[in-house]
Protein backbone atom coordinates (compact mmCIF):
# COMPACT_ATOMS: atom_id res chain seq x y z
CA UNK A 1 0.00 0.00 0.00
CA UNK A 2 1.15 3.66 -0.43
CA UNK A 3 1.08 4.41 3.10
CA UNK A 4 3.01 1.67 4.41
CA UNK A 5 5.82 2.85 1.54
CA UNK A 6 5.78 6.30 2.89
CA UNK A 7 6.04 4.87 6.49
CA UNK A 8 8.91 2.94 5.02
CA UNK A 9 10.54 6.17 3.62
CA UNK A 10 9.56 7.92 6.70
CA UNK A 11 12.24 5.31 8.57
CA UNK A 12 14.45 5.44 6.05
CA UNK A 13 14.67 9.47 6.50
CA UNK A 14 15.04 9.55 10.43
CA UNK A 15 18.18 7.04 9.73
CA UNK A 16 19.39 9.43 7.88
CA UNK A 17 18.10 12.89 9.21
CA UNK A 18 18.17 11.73 12.79
CA UNK A 19 21.81 11.35 13.47
CA UNK A 20 22.67 15.10 12.07
CA UNK A 21 24.63 17.55 14.48
CA UNK A 22 26.41 20.40 13.35
CA UNK A 23 29.84 21.08 13.50
CA UNK A 24 31.57 23.93 11.83
CA UNK A 25 34.60 24.40 10.73
CA UNK A 26 37.06 27.53 8.82
CA UNK A 27 37.51 26.87 5.04
CA UNK A 28 41.26 27.72 5.94
CA UNK A 29 41.31 24.71 7.72
CA UNK A 30 41.27 22.32 4.36
CA UNK A 31 44.19 24.43 2.87
CA UNK A 32 46.78 22.08 4.69
CA UNK A 33 47.43 18.72 6.20
CA UNK A 34 47.87 20.66 9.30
CA UNK A 35 44.55 22.62 9.36
CA UNK A 36 42.79 19.20 8.79
CA UNK A 37 44.58 17.80 11.87
CA UNK A 38 43.43 20.65 13.66
CA UNK A 39 39.85 20.49 12.48
CA UNK A 40 39.97 16.95 13.52
CA UNK A 41 41.16 16.91 16.75
CA UNK A 42 38.37 19.61 17.13
CA UNK A 43 35.84 17.46 15.84
CA UNK A 44 36.91 14.58 18.00
CA UNK A 45 36.43 16.88 21.06
CA UNK A 46 33.34 18.13 19.95
CA UNK A 47 31.09 14.66 19.65
CA UNK A 48 33.63 12.90 22.20
CA UNK A 49 35.06 10.47 20.02
CA UNK A 50 38.51 8.69 21.11
CA UNK A 51 39.14 6.56 17.93
CA UNK A 52 41.84 8.59 16.67
CA UNK A 53 44.42 6.61 13.86
CA UNK A 54 45.16 7.22 10.53
CA UNK A 55 43.05 5.49 8.73
CA UNK A 56 39.94 7.36 10.27
CA UNK A 57 41.31 10.44 9.61
CA UNK A 58 41.86 9.82 5.84
CA UNK A 59 38.08 8.80 6.17
CA UNK A 60 37.31 12.15 8.28
CA UNK A 61 39.25 14.12 5.59
CA UNK A 62 37.54 12.65 2.71
CA UNK A 63 34.42 13.01 3.69
CA UNK A 64 34.81 16.34 5.14
CA UNK A 65 36.51 17.68 0.87
CA UNK A 66 33.12 16.01 -0.25
CA UNK A 67 30.94 18.00 2.06
CA UNK A 68 32.97 21.16 1.56
CA UNK A 69 32.66 20.99 -2.34
CA UNK A 70 28.82 19.61 -2.91
CA UNK A 71 27.97 22.61 -0.86
CA UNK A 72 29.80 25.08 -3.06
CA UNK A 73 27.29 23.54 -5.85
CA UNK A 74 23.77 25.15 -6.31
CA UNK A 75 21.82 22.26 -4.51
CA UNK A 76 18.78 22.64 -2.79
CA UNK A 77 20.40 21.26 0.31
CA UNK A 78 23.62 21.55 2.49
CA UNK A 79 25.81 18.89 4.29
CA UNK A 80 26.92 19.38 7.47
CA UNK A 81 30.24 17.73 9.09
CA UNK A 82 28.33 15.08 11.58
CA UNK A 83 29.24 12.26 14.49
CA UNK A 84 30.08 9.88 11.32
CA UNK A 85 32.38 12.16 9.37
CA UNK A 86 35.15 9.59 9.98
CA UNK A 87 32.82 6.41 8.49
CA UNK A 88 33.04 5.12 4.85
CA UNK A 89 29.85 4.80 3.27
CA UNK A 90 30.08 1.08 3.56
CA UNK A 91 30.47 1.22 7.25
CA UNK A 92 27.34 3.54 8.23
CA UNK A 93 25.39 1.54 5.98
CA UNK A 94 26.54 -1.82 7.58
CA UNK A 95 26.23 -0.29 11.26
CA UNK A 96 23.67 2.61 11.07
CA UNK A 97 21.10 1.80 7.90
CA UNK A 98 20.74 -1.98 8.22
CA UNK A 99 16.97 -2.10 8.41
CA UNK A 100 15.11 -4.97 9.65
CA UNK A 101 12.08 -4.31 8.70
CA UNK A 102 11.18 -7.36 5.91
CA UNK A 103 12.43 -9.66 8.12
CA UNK A 104 9.44 -8.16 10.72
CA UNK A 105 7.14 -7.64 8.12
CA UNK A 106 7.59 -11.46 6.90
CA UNK A 107 7.23 -12.54 10.48
CA UNK A 108 4.44 -10.88 11.37
CA UNK A 109 2.69 -12.00 7.87
CA UNK A 110 0.01 -10.81 5.45
CA UNK A 111 -2.65 -8.53 6.91
CA UNK A 112 -5.81 -10.25 7.79
CA UNK A 113 -8.37 -10.21 5.17
CA UNK A 114 -11.36 -8.75 7.39
CA UNK A 115 -9.60 -5.93 8.07
CA UNK A 116 -11.01 -2.16 7.61
CA UNK A 117 -9.72 -0.10 4.89
CA UNK A 118 -8.03 3.32 5.02
CA UNK A 119 -10.71 5.69 6.50
CA UNK A 120 -9.71 8.90 4.23
CA UNK A 121 -9.45 6.60 0.78
CA UNK A 122 -11.91 8.89 -0.59
CA UNK A 123 -10.46 11.95 0.59
CA UNK A 124 -10.91 14.95 -2.18
CA UNK A 125 -9.57 18.50 -1.99
CA UNK A 126 -5.98 17.34 -0.90
CA UNK A 127 -3.94 20.20 -1.46
CA UNK A 128 -0.34 19.00 -3.28
CA UNK A 129 1.83 19.82 -0.71
CA UNK A 130 2.06 20.03 2.69
CA UNK A 131 5.16 21.34 5.24
CA UNK A 132 4.12 20.34 8.63
CA UNK A 133 7.31 22.31 10.17
CA UNK A 134 5.79 25.33 8.88
CA UNK A 135 2.63 24.24 10.98
CA UNK A 136 5.20 23.72 13.85
CA UNK A 137 3.83 19.62 13.92
CA UNK A 138 7.34 18.63 13.46
CA UNK A 139 9.64 18.11 16.75
CA UNK A 140 13.54 18.44 16.27
CA UNK A 141 15.66 15.88 14.53
CA UNK A 142 16.66 13.13 17.11
CA UNK A 143 19.05 10.48 17.26
CA UNK A 144 18.73 6.90 18.37
CA UNK A 145 22.55 5.99 18.19
CA UNK A 146 23.62 2.74 17.55
CA UNK A 147 19.72 1.09 19.10
CA UNK A 148 17.71 -0.25 16.40
CA UNK A 149 14.95 1.42 17.90
CA UNK A 150 13.84 3.45 14.61
CA UNK A 151 10.57 1.84 14.33
CA UNK A 152 9.90 3.51 18.22
CA UNK A 153 11.34 6.82 16.76
CA UNK A 154 8.95 6.59 13.47
CA UNK A 155 5.88 5.39 16.02
CA UNK A 156 6.62 8.40 17.92
CA UNK A 157 6.99 11.13 15.67
CA UNK A 158 3.46 10.28 14.07
CA UNK A 159 1.96 10.63 17.29
CA UNK A 160 3.90 13.67 17.95
CA UNK A 161 2.80 15.16 14.70
CA UNK A 162 -0.98 13.96 15.20
CA UNK A 163 -0.88 15.62 18.84
CA UNK A 164 0.25 18.78 17.72
CA UNK A 165 -2.48 18.87 14.47
CA UNK A 166 -4.93 18.12 16.95
CA UNK A 167 -4.05 20.63 20.11
CA UNK A 168 -1.60 23.11 18.64
CA UNK A 169 0.97 21.68 20.98
CA UNK A 170 3.84 20.62 19.89
CA UNK A 171 5.15 18.23 22.16
CA UNK A 172 8.12 15.61 22.54
CA UNK A 173 7.11 11.82 23.53
CA UNK A 174 9.19 8.21 24.48
CA UNK A 175 10.52 6.64 22.31
CA UNK A 176 12.49 4.64 25.27
CA UNK A 177 8.81 3.76 26.84
CA UNK A 178 8.30 1.78 23.58
CA UNK A 179 12.06 0.48 23.25
CA UNK A 180 11.40 -0.89 27.24
CA UNK A 181 7.75 -1.43 27.55
CA UNK A 182 6.37 -2.74 23.63
CA UNK A 183 7.54 -6.40 24.63
CA UNK A 184 4.41 -8.42 24.43
CA UNK A 185 4.44 -8.35 20.30
CA UNK A 186 6.71 -8.69 17.32
CA UNK A 187 9.00 -5.19 18.47
CA UNK A 188 12.21 -6.26 20.28
CA UNK A 189 13.92 -2.90 21.74
CA UNK A 190 17.38 -2.38 19.88
CA UNK A 191 17.01 -5.50 17.68
CA UNK A 192 14.27 -3.84 15.71
CA UNK A 193 10.38 -3.74 15.14
CA UNK A 194 7.30 -1.95 13.19
CA UNK A 195 5.20 0.56 13.34
CA UNK A 196 1.79 -1.26 13.61
CA UNK A 197 2.67 -2.98 16.70
CA UNK A 198 4.17 0.41 18.15
CA UNK A 199 0.71 1.77 17.86
CA UNK A 200 -1.22 -1.29 18.77
CA UNK A 201 0.67 -0.61 21.84
CA UNK A 202 -0.32 2.86 22.17
CA UNK A 203 -3.93 2.24 21.84
CA UNK A 204 -3.50 -0.17 24.17
CA UNK A 205 -1.79 1.73 26.78
CA UNK A 206 -3.84 4.78 25.85
CA UNK A 207 -0.74 6.91 24.94
CA UNK A 208 2.49 7.76 25.76
CA UNK A 209 4.31 9.64 28.18
CA UNK A 210 6.11 12.63 27.49
CA UNK A 211 10.13 12.51 26.72
CA UNK A 212 11.41 14.04 29.66
CA UNK A 213 9.67 12.12 32.08
CA UNK A 214 11.05 8.69 30.51
CA UNK A 215 13.73 9.69 28.43
CA UNK A 216 15.81 8.03 25.64
CA UNK A 217 18.98 6.26 26.61
CA UNK A 218 19.96 4.27 23.08
CA UNK A 219 19.88 0.82 25.00
CA UNK A 220 16.98 -1.54 26.00
CA UNK A 221 16.02 -1.28 29.44
CA UNK A 222 13.56 -3.00 32.02
CA UNK A 223 9.69 -1.11 31.69
CA UNK A 224 9.81 1.19 34.25
CA UNK A 225 5.88 2.01 34.81
CA UNK A 226 6.40 4.65 37.67
CA UNK A 227 7.92 6.84 34.66
CA UNK A 228 4.13 6.05 32.53
CA UNK A 229 1.64 5.72 35.44
CA UNK A 230 1.85 9.19 36.86
CA UNK A 231 -2.13 10.41 35.75
CA UNK A 232 -5.25 8.58 35.48
CA UNK A 233 -8.77 9.51 33.81
CA UNK A 234 -10.80 7.51 31.87
CA UNK A 235 -11.37 7.67 28.01
CA UNK A 236 -13.33 5.51 25.54
CA UNK A 237 -11.56 3.89 23.09
CA UNK A 238 -12.76 3.24 19.26
CA UNK A 239 -13.94 0.44 20.34
CA UNK A 240 -16.96 1.50 22.69
CA UNK A 241 -15.07 0.21 25.61
CA UNK A 242 -13.67 2.22 28.77
CA UNK A 243 -9.62 2.08 28.86
CA UNK A 244 -7.66 3.75 31.57
CA UNK A 245 -5.03 6.66 29.87
CA UNK A 246 -1.95 7.35 31.99
CA UNK A 247 -0.70 10.69 31.20
CA UNK A 248 1.29 13.52 32.84
CA UNK A 249 -1.04 15.70 35.87
CA UNK A 250 -1.00 18.90 33.89
CA UNK A 251 -3.40 21.20 35.21
CA UNK A 252 -2.91 23.38 32.17
CA UNK A 253 -3.62 20.40 29.54
CA UNK A 254 -5.29 17.16 31.31
CA UNK A 255 -5.47 14.10 29.75
CA UNK A 256 -4.03 16.46 26.59
CA UNK A 257 -2.27 13.30 24.52
CA UNK A 258 -5.18 10.86 25.04
CA UNK A 259 -8.01 13.57 24.81
CA UNK A 260 -6.31 14.22 21.02
CA UNK A 261 -6.27 10.33 20.14
CA UNK A 262 -9.44 9.31 21.24
CA UNK A 263 -11.76 11.48 19.50
CA UNK A 264 -10.29 10.79 15.77
CA UNK A 265 -6.76 9.85 15.85
CA UNK A 266 -6.67 6.57 17.39
CA UNK A 267 -8.97 5.93 14.38
CA UNK A 268 -6.46 7.35 12.31
CA UNK A 269 -3.55 5.04 13.86
CA UNK A 270 -5.65 2.03 13.31
CA UNK A 271 -6.44 2.69 9.52
CA UNK A 272 -2.26 3.13 9.54
CA UNK A 273 -2.20 -0.15 11.06
CA UNK A 274 -4.55 -1.96 8.21
CA UNK A 275 -3.28 0.21 5.18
Amino acid sequence: MELNKFISLSICLIWILGVVESFHYHEKELESEEGFRGMYDRWRDYHNIDLNNKARFNVFQHNVKRIHESNKMNKPYKLKVNEFADLTNLEFVNTYANSKISHFQALRGPPLGDEEPFIYRNAVDIPPKVDWTEKKAVTDVKGQGGCGSCWAFAAVVAVEGIHAIRTGKLEKFSEQQLVDCDIEGDNKGCDGGLLEPAFQYIIKNGGLTRAANYPYVGKKETCDKSKILTFSCMLPNTYGKQMFTHIENDDSTPCNLVTSLCKLDLRLLEAMLTS
